[in-house]
């Protein structure tokens, strides 16, 4: 596994050195795929090789270090897709492990947003930074244009959280 963790490291490294990151998601590859995995088809990687893609539509074959090396390989195809999150939350959820679960459909969300976005909320949702007000279009932002209706959720309970510790803008 560290040998994984190196080799990501020094792609990510090169990559910033020959190429500027998108920040945007730009043009993803959504699939509307209904494959329901179970614990058997852990790990994924091993089992279903073929139905792993990155955002762009690559599969793990077209992703060496020889063709990042060679440009063809962007920071867009080193990302998890919203399907491959899911089936990993299906495989956790049939292993027992409904928490793991809840993480990765939460993040299975988070993929449609854009990561200068997703920062920016990231700096909303930290005390004294946002009103009840600012919150709850938070909420419905990630509703309507990411359908991300379990984080919306947990920006209302933080909304509700803040109001009565006193958390939020104007409060301090």
């Amino acid at each position: 596994m560290a040998e994984l963790d190196d080799l990501i490291k020094n792609i990510m490294t090169k990559m910033g050195e020959t190429s500027a990151t998108s920040t945007s998601i730009g043009s993803v590859t959504q699939t509307t795929d209904t494959k329901v995995m179970s614990r058997e088809d852990y790990p994924l990687y091993e089992k279903h090789n073929d139905t792993i893609k990155s955002p762009s539509g690559k599969s793990l074959e077209e992703i060496t270090l020889s063709e990042v090396l060679s440009g063809n390989v962007s920071s867009q195809d080193l990302r998890i897709t919203r399907e491959t999150l899911k089936y990993q939350g299906q495989i956790a959820e049939d292993s027992g492990r409904g928490a793991i679960q809840q993480n990765f459909q939460r993040a299975a969300e988070l993929t449609a947003i854009p990561d200068e976005r997703l920062l920016e909320m990231y700096g909303q949702l930290r005390p004294y930074r946002s009103s009840k007000q600012d919150l709850e279009e938070l909420a419905k932002e990630l509703e309507t244009q990411y359908n991300a209706t379990i984080t919306a959720e947990f920006v209302r309970e933080a909304a509700e959280f803040y109001e009565q510790r006193k958390k939020l803008k104007g409060d301090n």
